[in-house]
C-alpha cells in the first residue's frame, strides 16, 4: 500500500451394571457380562444426566428463536427494467443516459437517488456517488469490469443509502491500484476498491470479484450488508489489508463469499460507540484465508447459521507475530447455529469478555487456545470439537450445560484461570488478559465431554462443580500435572466422571460431594490401552475403560458407587461390545488380573499405592 500526496451423555454413559453371573478363576482372572441386565441402571443414570442437557437445549432453542425474530430482511434486488438512468463504461469514453448522472473525463458522478444500470468496461474509470437526496442510490452492475489508478473505482462519498446490485448471471470485476492520490497529508480515504462513507448494501444474483491492491477490498464507514441470492450470488475479495469491512456494523444474510486478505478477513472496528462495531452472520458460505484475524468485531460477533471455513495466520502449524484468531469479539461472541471450521495460528474462537455457544457444529484446530473467553464461557448445545490446541477451553468461568465437547490439548484440556495469562503461544502482543476476579470456577451440568490433554485434564484455579453429564479425561503421563487439578473445591452431585492420568499430583472430587468417588493408584505405570475394570460384590460392571495413554491413577465418580459396598478392580484383559473414547457401555469383560478390593467409605475413597501428592481429595496444589 503506497499513499502519495495528490495521490448424551451419549448414552455412552457408563453402563453401570446390573446383576450378572461372574466367574473368577483361581489365579484372579475375571469374566463378566456387561450387557442387557445393565439397561435399567444405565437408563436411570442417563435420565438424570439428560435432565440438565434437556433444560439447556430448551434454553438454547428459545435463544435462537428470539434472535431469529429480530432478523431484518433487506429489500429484493432491483431489476434492470427499473433503471432510471444508464452508465456505459468504455476506455474511449464513458457515456450516460437519463438524469442524475454526469461525466467528467474518466469519472462519472451520480448525484440523485435512483436506479442506475451500469455496463461495459473501463481500465481507468471511477464511479462516484454524491447525492444529497433522500432515497436509495442503486448501482446495477451488469457485466462490469472497472479499474482505476489513484483512488477507489467505486466511491460513495454521500448517499442516504447506497446499494450495489449484481444482475443475476453476470460477472463483475472491480480493481484498484497500489497507489492512491490524495489532496493533502491529512486525507487518507477512500482506501478500498469499493468505499462508502454511508450505509452500503450489496445484493443480487451475479458475481463480483474485488481486488484491493492499495488497502482494503470493500469498506463501508457506516453499516455494510451483504445479501446475495442463495446458489447464485457470489463475492470474491483479495486485499492487501482487510477484505470486508463495515465500521459501524457488518451483516451477512447470505451468499457465497470468498476472501483472501493479508489483514483481517472481515472486520467491524467502531470503538467509540458500545452498540457499534458489531458483526452478524445469518447464513451463507464463507471461505476466508487471512493473515491476521478471520472475523473480528470490536464489540459483538454473532453467528446464527451458514458455513464458515476460516484459515488464519497460515493455520495451526504456524506461530503468528500478530493476532491471527479465527472468530474474535471484543465483548460478546454468540454462536447459535452454523457449521464452523477454523484452522488458526492463534485462538480459533476468542472473546475479550464472554462467549455463549447455543448450537452449531465447530471443528477447531488452533496454534494456541481452542475456545478462549477472558470473563466467561458457556456451552449449552451443539458440537465443539477441538482437534488441536495448546489449551482447549479457557476462561475465568466455564459453564458446560450440554452438547458434545471434545478437546485435544498439548497443555491443559479445560482451564479455568484468572489474572493475566502468560501462557499464550508465540509471545504475541495482546496476550489473553483474563478478567480480574477471584470467583473462577468450572460448572458441568450436562453434555458429553472428552478431554485428551498432555497437561492437566480439568484445571481450575478455583473450584469445580458437577451436577450431570459425562466427563472422560485422558490426562498427562508426567507427574507434574494431573487429570484433575483444582485449587478450591470439587463437589459432584451427579453424572459420570472417569479421569485417568499420572499419580504424582492426582486428585479426586472433594469431601463435600453427595455422589461417591474413588481414586485409585497403581503401584506402577500402566501401558496405554490397558483396561481398567471395576465390579461390585455381586459381579455387576461398574466400569470398563481403556485409557488412551500411559497412566497410573484413575478417579471415578458414578451414581453406581454405593457407600459401604465392596468393589474389586482388575487390570488388563479384554472386552467386547461398544466402546467410545475407551469407555465400554455393553458387551463382556474377561481375562484381567485382580489388583485389589476396597470398601467405599464416605464421599471419597482412596485406594492402591501412595504416590507423590496422591490422595488429597479436598484441596488443590496451592498454586498462584
Amino acid at each position: 500500500m503506497r499513499k502519495l500526496l495528490l495521490p448424551a451423555i451419549i448414552v455412552l454413559i457408563l453402563v453401570i451394571s446390573a446383576c450378572v453371573a461372574t466367574n473368577t478363576n483361581s489365579n484372579g482372572n475375571a469374566a463378566d457380562d456387561t450387557g442387557a441386565d445393565n439397561a435399567a441402571t444405565a437408563s436411570q443414570t442417563a435420565a438424570s444426566a439428560e435432565d440438565a442437557s434437556s433444560a439447556a437445549a430448551t434454553a438454547a432453542e428459545t435463544t435462537v428463536t428470539e434472535v431469529a425474530e429480530e432478523q431484518v430482511q433487506t429489500a429484493p434486488p432491483a431489476q434492470v427494467s427499473a433503471a432510471t438512468a444508464s452508465i456505459m463504461l468504455a476506455d474511449d469514453g464513458i457515456t450516460t443516459e437519463g438524469d442524475g448522472v454526469a461525466v467528467d473525463g474518466a469519472i462519472v458522478t451520480v448525484s440523485a437517488a435512483g436506479v442506475y444500470h451500469v455496463t461495459g468496461a473501463s481500465s481507468n474509470g471511477q464511479i462516484v456517488v454524491d447525492s444529497d437526496e433522500e432515497g436509495d442510490v442503486v448501482l446495477l452492475l451488469d457485466g462490469v469490469d472497472i479499474a482505476y489508478a489513484g483512488s477507489a473505482p467505486i466511491f460513495v462519498s454521500n448517499a442516504d443509502n447506497a446499494v450495489i446490485t449484481l444482475v443475476e448471471g453476470t460477472q463483475n470485476t472491480v480493481t484498484d491500484s497500489e497507489e492512491y492520490l490524495f489532496p493533502d497529508a491529512e486525507t487518507d480515504e477512500p482506501n478500498a476498491a469499493i468505499f462508502s462513507d454511508d450505509d452500503l448494501l450489496i445484493n443480487g444474483g451475479g458475481s463480483l470479484m474485488v481486488t484491493g491492491n492499495y488497502n482494503h477490498g470493500i469498506y463501508g464507514k457506516d453499516d455494510l450488508e451483504i445479501d446475495l441470492t442463495p446458489n447464485a450470488g457470489s463475492l470474491s475479495i483479495t486485499a492487501v489489508n482487510d477484505g470486508l469491512k463495515g465500521k459501524d456494523s457488518l451483516v451477512v444474510y447470505g451468499g457465497d463469499i470468498t476472501i483472501n486478505a493479508d489483514g483481517d478477513g472481515m472486520q467491524s472496528n467502531n470503538d467509540e460507540d458500545p452498540e457499534k462495531g458489531v458483526i452478524t452472520i445469518w447464513n451463507g458460505t464463507l471461505a476466508i484465508t487471512a493473515g491476521e484475524d478471520g472475523i473480528q468485531a470490536e464489540t459483538d460477533l454473532t453467528v446464527n447459521g451458514g458455513v464458515l471455513n476460516l484459515t488464519t495466520g497460515g493455520g495451526s502449524g504456524f506461530t503468528a507475530a500478530d493476532s491471527a484468531k479465527g472468530l474474535k469479539a471484543g465483548v460478546n461472541l454468540t454462536i447459535s447455529g452454523g457449521e464452523i471450521n477454523v484452522d488458526s495460528a492463534d485462538d480459533t474462537v476468542h472473546s475479550n469478555d464472554a462467549i455463549i455457544i447455543n448450537d452449531g457444529s465447530l471443528q477447531l484446530a488452533s496454534g494456541d487456545d481452542g475456545v478462549h473467553a477472558d470473563a466467561s464461557l458457556e456451552i449449552n448445545a451443539g458440537q465443539v470439537i477441538v482437534t488441536k490446541s495448546y489449551e482447549g477451553l479457557e476462561s475465568a468461568i466455564i459453564t458446560l450445560n450440554g452438547g458434545t465437547i471434545r478437546v485435544v490439548a498439548s497443555d491443559d484440556g479445560i482451564n479455568v484461570a484468572g489474572g493475566a495469562d502468560g501462557s499464550a503461544m508465540g509471545g504475541r502482543p495482546g496476550q489473553n488478559q483474563f478478567a480480574a476476579t477471584n470467583g473462577q470456577y468450572l460448572s458441568i451440568n450436562g453434555g458429553i465431554i472428552y478431554v485428551d490433554a498432555n497437561g492437566d485434564g480439568l484445571d481450575a484455579n478455583g473450584s469445580i462443580h458437577m451436577t450431570g453429564g459425562q466427563v472422560i479425561v485422558n490426562g498427562p503421563v508426567a507427574n507434574n500435572n494431573g487429570a484433575l487439578d483444582y485449587d478450591g473445591t470439587f463437589d459432584i452431585t451427579g453424572g459420570i466422571l472417569v479421569a485417568a492420568g499420572s499419580a504424582g499430583m492426582a486428585q479426586a472430587p472433594g469431601l463435600d460431594s453427595t455422589q461417591n468417588s474413588v481414586l485409585y493408584a497403581f503401584s506402577a505405570v500402566q501401558p496405554a490401552g490397558t483396561l481398567i475394570h471395576v465390579k461390585d460384590a455381586a459381579g455387576n460392571n461398574i466400569l470398563t475403560f481403556a485409557p488412551l495413554r500411559d497412566y497410573q491413577s484413575v478417579a471415578i465418580s458414578s451414581p453406581a458407587l454405593v457407600d459401604g459396598a465392596t468393589y474389586t478392580i482388575y487390570s488388563g484383559g479384554s472386552a467386547t461390545g461398544t466402546a467410545q473414547d475407551g469407555l465400554y457401555t455393553d458387551g463382556s469383560y474377561s481375562g484381567g488380573t485382580e489388583v485389589e478390593s476396597f470398601t467405599l467409605s464416605g464421599p471419597v475413597t482412596t485406594a492402591g499405592a501412595a504416590v507423590g501428592g496422591f490422595g488429597r481429595p479436598g484441596g488443590g496444589r496451592g498454586r498462584p
